[in-house]
């Protein structure tokens, strides 16, 4: 699933296409992405809309579009969106969810091959509590490590599992979960409220470096993710646990191993670095 650096990569690909121009002629191929509001609604209220800013929130991409609106699209497994200025092919044609002129010969289009993605059109009021119930930006100027002591702050849950909690921390997914507690040297399973705040700064040192790393690595691209120009990420050829299960650590060389154990989700550590307090 695309996590902050993904989206962030997108946003920053989109906005200067897109900030500026107006949505014409929208059309919704597939309806089941909707939540919350019905393929009539939708295509109404983008037409003519002048789309203001193009941002990110969380895993969320964040179109602003005049008259206070928000189309707010969480891309997921396999949402890809493109600034088309051909005449799509029908194999292009046959994901598309969700099509828009914008001037030029242009078309804004959403792809969704599985369509595991989401899309809503939400109010400022709307907005606003949506919003609310998503934690901080891990890369804000303010995120420092008090902040971030708070958000994870007196869990029993492993903090691999917190970190990926969207509620306490905007954006961080299971690739990232694993590469920061790499690179900081805990175990993932730790229970979180155990930690030493040497350990919570060496984890919240982490999550912003590697986020930002791969930020400038236009994210990682395992299967399905592409960048708002239709290119791969290049940050997996600089992981170092993720998706290397049973590989040299690259610090002890010990077999990295891989579990399913803590959340259902891949988990690849070193037992040997990971292992106890630092």
């Amino acid at each position: 699933m695309p996590e902050l650096p993904e989206v962030e990569t997108i946003v920053r690909d989109l906005a200067p296409q897109l900030e500026g121009r107006k949505f014409h002629n929208p059309r919704l191929l597939k309806s089941d992405v909707l939540r919350k509001v019905s393929r009539e609604r939708l295509l109404d209220s983008l037409r003519g809309r002048r789309i203001l800013s193009v941002r990110r929130r969380a895993k969320h991409v964040v179109f602003l579009l005049d008259g206070g609106l928000r189309l707010v699209i969480q891309p997921r497994m396999t949402g890809v969106f493109t600034i088309c200025r051909q005449r799509l092919t029908q194999q292009e044609r046959r994901y598309a969810v969700l099509l828009v002129s914008i001037g030029d010969g242009a078309t804004f289009v959403y792809r969704d091959v599985r369509r595991l993605g989401t899309i809503w059109l939400l109010n400022e009021r709307q907005w606003q509590t949506y919003t609310a119930g998503i934690g901080p930006e891990p890369l804000d100027d303010g995120f420092d490590l008090d902040q971030f002591v708070a958000q994870i702050g007196g869990s029993r849950q492993a903090i691999k599992k917190v970190l990926m909690d969207q509620r306490r921390l905007a954006g961080v997914g299971n690739i990232y979960a694993n590469e920061a507690l790499f690179r900081a040297r805990v175990d993932p399973s730790r229970a979180t409220q155990r930690l030493s705040r040497s350990e919570a700064g060496r984890i919240h040192r982490e999550v912003r470096a590697v986020l930002s790393a791969a930020i400038a690595a236009s994210g990682t691209t395992v299967r399905d993710y592409r960048t708002g120009t239709g290119q791969s990420g290049s940050f997996q050829f600089q992981l170092r646990a993720y998706g290397r299960g049973g590989e040299p650590c690259p610090r002890c060389r010990t077999r990295l191993v891989t579990t399913h154990a803590i959340d259902g989700r891949a988990t690849t550590f070193c037992w040997r670095c990971q292992r106890g307090r630092q």
